[in-house]
Formats: C-alpha cells, sequence, structure tokens
C-alpha cells in the first residue's frame, strides 16, 4: 500500500477546508486560497474540487462569494472513506483486493491470514481517524 499524491493532497485540501471555513454555513473558502495554502497549483486543486464535489464531500458554489465548504461536519469524515473516494487503494497485497479471493493458492497459502491481518489493521486504523482526528494539533 502506497497512498499517492492524490490521497494525501485530498487529506489536505480537506483539512485545510475545515480549518478555514468557520463556522458560518453560508462561508466558502476560494479554491485559490487554499492552493496558496497548500502550495498546489490552482488547476491541480479545481480537480480536487472536481473529484471531491462528484463524491458528495464537498460542495460548491460560483459567483462573487463562491468557493468550496464541506458538506459536513469534519468528525463525519473518516479518512478511509476520503482514501477509497479518491480511488486509493489500501490494501497491501493483490489477492486481497478481490472478494472473495481468486488467487488459486488462496486456499494453501500460508501467509495470506497474516496479510489479511495487516489488511484488517489498516482499515481499522483509517476507520478511526476523521478530519477533526487531523484538525488537532
Amino acid at each position: 500500500m502506497l497512498i499517492s499524491t492524490r490521497g494525501r493532497y485530498a487529506l489536505r485540501f480537506l483539512v485545510d477546508l475545515a480549518e478555514n471555513q468557520g463556522g458560518d454555513n453560508d462561508n466558502f473558502v476560494t479554491i485559490q486560497e487554499i492552493a496558496e495554502r497548500q502550495e498546489v497549483s490552482r488547476k491541480y486543486a479545481e480537480r480536487l474540487v472536481a473529484l471531491l464535489s462528484s463524491k458528495d464531500f464537498i460542495m460548491t458554489r460560483h459567483g462573487k462569494h463562491g468557493g468550496c465548504r464541506l458538506a459536513f461536519p469534519p468528525e463525519d469524515y473518516r479518512v478511509s472513506d476520503i482514501l477509497l473516494a479518491v480511488n486509493e487503494d489500501l490494501t497491501p497485497v493483490e489477492c486481497l483486493t478481490c472478494s472473495p479471493n481468486k488467487c488459486k493458492r488462496a486456499g494453501t497459502c500460508r501467509t495470506l491470514p497474516m496479510w489479511q491481518k495487516l489488511d484488517g489493521i489498516i482499515n481499522n486504523f483509517f476507520d478511526g481517524v476523521t478530519l477533526a482526528d487531523l484538525m488537532k494539533k
């Protein structure tokens, strides 16, 4: 498992948005502001916005007071959901990507139980971390 740049930036983007949108439901943060704080190009930030918006993680608004904001409170966003939404594969080995396991050696593989246990640990870890947790300094 290797978290891609897209996965890391999606998390950074959402944390930044959570920290800077304020408590007002009408307070949208511009993409440019987030791009500058996160030191990414506006074009890359726009792609993240499109992806996160299509997965209903953020709301967007056009116009003078436009930008984006979280669709839900930060404590409702699990890191696992965010990473999976941006197409991250959290499985440690290829044979665990299909259910049921289609590996011809699955029935006799001595290492499969270890990989399954690691997969459970990874998923439980990311399920237990929220945007609100990441906001804590």
